[in-house]
């Protein structure tokens, strides 16, 4: 089933057309409406008539998180303030909040795009739908809310939080669904395993985001939660949730490119990248009213695939996320990802999902210790058991990083749990992810 079928399988001219005509008209708003955006076109002598097609996007320059952190708190705004409905807002971890701004419309808009990327992954009206993802000034409760009204699912607005009522009303409230962090949603796992509920319950689909998960925690899931478990991918300064989200083939995320339009960039030197090309994912807004950002670096990495999917939609698909250029650890020289870690753990029957890095400076030189926590299962007192399955370790993830590493396992549930989104590194040199 496909929620908008005219646009989510127009052909690429027909789309390509329908991008031009927006980009040109947002290209207009912003340049008379945004002071920053004006005196950046102005710096390199582009005038929005400049902008004729989808072709002439790249000449547009970059926005980035410190754009609206420095217009902070309504400078990024692009309407007068008595159309706008709704704001959100970053939590401010690193430095201002980043402020978002919606319409009627634009709310109406993330409606339409959460309803189709709930209608790709099977949600239908007869479903309901357990909302795990925190309300208020973060987007995805509200995004999920909105999406699963309006295909006419049930929706049970639970939030974040409170494990054990989560529990609670997964079961007793006969949920088919789940919608939460991957992260959380393997600690969900993991109580209602212990509860000996997993035969009681009756979710069948999970749509998971709002950080990395690789592939290996796919299958994890779904064969211990007993669900198809679907990736969405959004960020509050494009819309939210519902920026793109994956159907039943699982092979890539579709995008709602008639009003986010991706690009791939080399982060490096900032130029364009082919398809199926790994790079930074940029994307423009083109029809928003509110805040219609243009070329926004989201600092994540994926690569995007133009060719029509099995399931009949023509959308372009972004590749799941492997990470973020921020979240990029670079250890002697080499370039590590947390989900490269998972991936190995994923893949040892006797070591549990859940790991902290620990990167520290000794003598000038970068180490890494990997904290693994074993599954209750196989943890024993005996020595060299332990010892045998430290190395294991050790040389499965030296294998995939290329680096020295220092495995310490363990006990059960020694690994703090994360309601929201998993801290996994601990970075002394000065940085916490």
């Amino acid at each position: 089933m496909i929620w908008n079928e005219r646009i989510e399988t127009m052909s690429r001219d027909e789309m390509r057309e329908l991008q031009s005509k927006n980009l040109r008209s947002a290209v207009n708003r912003v340049y008379n409406s945004i002071e920053s955006y004006r005196k950046k076109m102005d710096a390199i002598g582009l005038e929005p008539g400049d902008i004729k097609s989808i072709d002439d996007l790249s000449k547009l320059p970059f926005t980035t998180k410190d754009d609206l952190r420095d217009a902070y708190p309504y400078g990024m705004i692009c309407v007068p303030m008595e159309e706008v409905v709704r704001v959100h807002a970053s939590s401010g971890t690193t430095g201002k909040q980043t402020v978002v701004a919606y319409t009627k419309n634009d709310i109406d808009l993330w409606s339409e795009v959460m309803a189709r990327s709930m209608t790709m992954t099977g949600v239908t009206k007869h479903d309901i739908v357990h909302v795990s993802y925190g309300y208020g000034l973060f987007t995805g409760g509200l995004g999920a809310h909105y999406g699963t009204e309006c295909v006419g699912a049930v929706t049970v607005p639970v939030s974040t939080g409170n494990t054990k009522r989560q529990l609670q009303l997964l079961h007793d409230f006969g949920a088919t669904v789940l919608m939460c962090t991957p992260s959380y949603a393997l600690y969900l796992t993991e109580m209602i395993e212990n509860a000996g509920l997993m035969d009681e319950m009756k979710l069948r689909v999970g749509v998971f985001g709002a950080e990395p998960w690789t592939e290996e925690m796919r299958h994890t899931i779904e064969e211990r939660l007993h669900i198809s478990a679907h990736d969405i991918y959004g960020l509050s300064e494009i819309i939210g949730p519902g920026v793109s989200c994956e159907c039943k083939m699982k092979n890539g995320l579709h995008v709602a490119e008639d009003h986010f339009v991706p690009e791939i960039v080399d982060p490096a030197d900032d130029s364009l990248l082919g398809e199926g090309e790994s790079g930074e994912l940029i994307f423009s807004c083109i029809t928003k009213e509110a805040m219609p950002l243009l070329r926004y670096r989201t600092r994540d990495i994926s690569s995007l695939n133009l060719q029509k999917c099995e399931c009949g939609r023509t959308s372009v698909r972004m590749m799941k996320p492997m990470g973020r250029v921020d979240d990029m650890l670079i250890i002697r020289g080499v370039n590590i990802f947390p989900s490269q870690i998972e991936s190995v753990l994923l893949g040892i029957t006797e070591a549990s999902p859940f790991f902290m890095l620990i990167v520290d400076r000794v003598n000038n030189l970068d180490t890494i210790e990997v904290q693994v926590e074993m599954k209750p299962e196989f943890f024993s007192d005996e020595v060299r058991a332990i010892e045998r399955l430290r190395t294991r370790i050790t040389k499965e993830i030296e294998s995939t990083l290329g680096i020295t590493v220092t495995v310490t396992l363990v006990e059960p549930q020694t690994i703090q749990r994360f309601e929201g989104k998993a801290v996994r590194v601990i970075d002394r040199r000065g940085k916490l992810y």
